[in-house]
């Protein structure tokens, strides 16, 4: 502690140095001192405003704006110096910056392994390369295919020439981030299959389903010979002794081989035909000339023969040079004639294969397969087997139209490839268009139509036939969805029947009440026959069918199915002696119904089907199980909610 002299004598200096230097409190003038600068904005001796001096910058001898200065509009952003951008890209760099980013989306290791965000995400970034060059979308879709090695031939499958364009147009239309995207990449397996966006059914139907229903027609005894024949698949590029059991896809062309035996064929294609081969001339000239004496209608003819789809073969084929439709259709014509032929086209009767766009997409996209249509249905029109009046709505609808019989039965037939994919690939149609505005359960108004035309055919007390490709049921891997409300509402007193193609096996669906929440006989509304193709491909012998029909009713009395062994085959080449044989593999009614009690002449409706099926219900083989579930799900997303998958097929 400082002694008390010292301490009192350091504050006697302090306070003389306060005294004599510094004031403790000193006021300014009231006025602003108009001294400090030259010139103002304004009046600065004002006291309701803040002084406003015109400022120079020394350097560049530049006057600041009055706006510097003004409190009430003072500038928020500098709009005066540089805030520089990046260079704009030219479109090849944006998509190598686009593939960039997929290739670090892919790799990201936050993402982990959720492959259905990685997706999703990419395809964000594949949208906004589309939107702003468009022309460089098949490139990037070339290049992912080649990045992630999903083909060896990803120019021929996603080019500009092939998918790529379809795939750019997808892109710039879908939401990629929403249900459209999840849907996108559960076809590729990436994301999981998103609930089928439910039908809403609230307006849908102009009337009720009548209460009491209609009394039934009554059978007129007379029986009518119905042809039935799908997915012929005519390969044009069929050559005979090239190599049948290729390692690639498809067999039976020219430059394929087996990797085993790349330089010498191990089984040459024959001329009539082989299991994983499409169709040559000769099978389906063949085929045709057997119809007449196995069912005979030599002399008579049918009275009238459905047809439900894919003329052409697998893979891609040219828009302007392809005779295939012509010549199979003339054939047609000519050995199932003269009654009419009742037409649908399959999923690989258009350019690009599979490919159907909406019509609301608008403006040319909306429009660019209208030739397709207008060429079909012009063909048909040609060959005598609609009126215009069908004509004319096909060629502006998707090639659907409805046309009503001289005997009172109304066909209509509806375009089903429009639909999109789900589940499993073995089967699926890949229209990509479809995965645009999802959502939408009828984005195409195929269902739509058919409702209309089914209420028509309910006020004017007709029966219904419905011919599609794509068929609507079986295992879930199919898409054409949303069909049992109106089978439902329609069925039994409308609907007869409903015939498709596409799977080349001969399979069965059965539509129940209430979107098959009770499965018994007396629900048991309406049945889809599932026609065996003409195609041998997938290892299937070449087949048709022939159905008899009451002549009142148009219910199915009897289907009776020919086939031809296509083992039998390679020993028929060299000679021109006998051509293939075919025979009848079965009766529907003698092959299934020997266990129930059914009257010769009661139809083979839904009822009688599942009937049939309820007896292997008991068997404990999970084929069976799931085969039965698949004949009891008219439509794909009940079998996917509710049948074990991977029995589709019987290969």
């Amino acid at each position: 502690m400082l002694p008390f002299l010292r301490l009192s004598g350091f504050i006697l200096l302090a306070s003389q140095v306060r005294a004599g230097v510094i004031n403790s409190t000193y006021t300014v003038p009231g006025a602003f001192p108009t001294s400090l600068y030259g010139t103002y904005w304004n009046d600065p001796t004002a006291t309701s405003v803040q002084p406003q001096p015109v400022i120079t910058d020394p350097v560049t001898n530049e006057i600041f704006p009055y706006e510097l200065t003004d409190p009430a509009n003072f500038p928020k952003n500098d709009t005066v110096d540089p805030h520089p951008l990046p260079m704009q890209a030219t479109p090849s760099q944006l998509m190598e910056q686009a593939l960039a980013q997929i290739q670090a989306i892919a790799n990201n290791p936050i993402f982990g392994n959720d492959t259905c965000t990685k997706c999703q995400a990419s395809l964000a970034v594949g949208k906004m390369l589309v939107l702003g060059a468009p022309e460089q979308g098949p490139l990037l879709a070339e290049a992912v295919c080649q990045y992630f090695n999903y083909s060896t031939t990803c120019y021929n499958e996603y080019s500009n020439l092939a998918l790529g364009s379809t795939f750019s147009q997808v892109l710039a239309f879908a939401d990629v981030g929403g249900y459209d995207g999840q849907n996108l990449c559960s076809h590729f397996n990436l994301c999981p299959v998103p609930p089928t966006a439910p039908l809403n059914m609230t307006g849908w139907f102009a009337k009720p389903k009548p209460n009491p229903l209609p009394p039934p027609k009554q059978p007129s005894g007379q029986r009518l010979k119905v042809f039935h024949i799908s997915d012929i698949h005519l390969d044009p590029r069929y050559a005979i002794g090239s190599e049948a059991n290729c390692t690639g896809y498809m067999c039976c062309r020219e430059n394929v081989f087996n990797v085993a035996s790349p330089d010498q064929v191990l089984l040459p294609a024959s001329r009539f035909g082989n299991f994983d081969c499409d169709v040559p001339l000769d099978l389906l000239v063949a085929a045709m000339e057997a119809i007449g004496p196995l069912t005979g209608t030599e002399q008579s003819g049918f009275d009238f023969t459905i047809y439900t789809g894919k003329v052409n073969s697998l893979r891609k084929w040219m828009r302007f040079h392809d005779g295939r439709q012509v010549l199979a259709y003339n054939l047609l014509k000519e050995y199932v004639g003269p009654a009419p032929v009742y037409p649908t086209i399959g999923n690989h009767d258009t350019y690009m294969q599979f490919q159907m766009i909406p019509y609301t997409m608008g403006g040319p996209l909306g429009t660019q397969f209208n030739w397709l249509y207008e060429h079909v249905s012009s063909l048909w029109q040609y060959e005598g087997w609609l009126p215009e009046a069908s004509i004319a709505h096909a060629s502006t609808h998707y090639a659907a139209y409805a046309v009503t019989r001289p005997d009172g039965l109304k066909i209509i037939s509806i375009d089903t490839n429009l639909c999109k994919v789900s589940s499993t690939r073995t089967l699926c149609i890949n229209n990509y268009y479809a995965y645009v505005n999802s959502t939408e359960p009828d984005p195409f108004g195929i269902l739509r139509f058919l409702t209309d035309e089914l209420q028509a055919s309910e006020d004017a007390g007709q029966r219904v036939w419905i011919i599609g490709h794509v068929l609507s049921g079986w295992d879930g891997t199919q898409a054409q969805i949303n069909p049992s409300n109106l089978v439902d509402r329609f069925s039994p007193h409308v609907i007869s029947n409903i015939f498709y193609g596409h799977t080349h096996e001969d399979q069965l669906s059965i539509f129940y009440a209430n979107n098959g929440t009770v499965m018994n006989a007396e629900t048991a509304l309406a049945a889809s026959w599932v026609m065996p193709s003409l195609s041998p491909l997938t290892n299937l012998n070449a087949g048709f069918r022939m159905y008899e029909i009451d002549s009142a009713t148009f219910d199915i009395l009897d289907a009776y199915t020919y086939v031809s062994n296509v083992n039998e085959y390679p020993a028929l080449d060299n000679q021109t002696q006998v051509g293939p044989s075919f025979y009848l593999e079965y009766s529907t009614r003698d092959a299934y119904g020997g266990n129930i009690t059914w009257g010769a002449n009661d139809p083979l409706n839904a009822t009688w089907w599942h009937l049939t099926y309820h007896t292997y219900q008991s068997k404990s083989s999970e084929c069976i199980i799931a085969k039965t579930c698949y004949m009891r799900s008219g439509s794909s997303s009940l079998a996917y909610q509710n049948c074990p998958a991977g029995y589709s097929s019987t290969q």
